[in-house]
């Protein structure tokens, strides 16, 4: 059975209509376990939001899940970072989990921010 017939979505979720390539993106690298997009509404020169393939609905349910897919995302993080020239000077990523830390969409994903300088604290 190939990865993709495998894989966990929800089919009124957001990021797993851009996974199936019904909704378009603006896809900036892609793998296996990930794929990482420009953010609609970007708050940084570099803004990506990089999710897992499979459906999970936040950051911590795919730690406890499928951490293998959690290892992916960290690295296509950094592969990210790299590939959009702000590791010299720094990035940010983002996990926002929960409606209270304002998670919009209930599939998990970060934020990756760079091209500018970072406040602290964020908000």
């Amino acid at each position: 059975m190939a990865a993709s017939e495998n894989r966990s979505t929800d089919p009124d979720c957001l990021f797993c209509k851009i996974v199936a390539g019904t909704i378009p993106a603006t896809v900036v690298r892609e793998d296996e376990a990930t794929l990482a997009f420009r953010d609609l509404d970007p708050q940084a020169p570099t803004h990506v939001l990089v999710i897992p393939r499979h459906h999970v609905a936040d950051v911590g349910g795919l730690a406890a899940e499928r951490p293998e897919d959690a290892v992916a995302l960290l690295d296509a993080v950094r592969l990210v970072a790299e590939q959009a020239g702000v590791t010299a000077g720094g990035y940010r990523s983002v996990f926002n989990t929960g409606k209270d830390a304002h998670q919009t969409v209930f599939h998990a994903h970060v934020h990756v921010l760079g091209g500018r300088s970072m406040a602290w604290p964020p908000g």
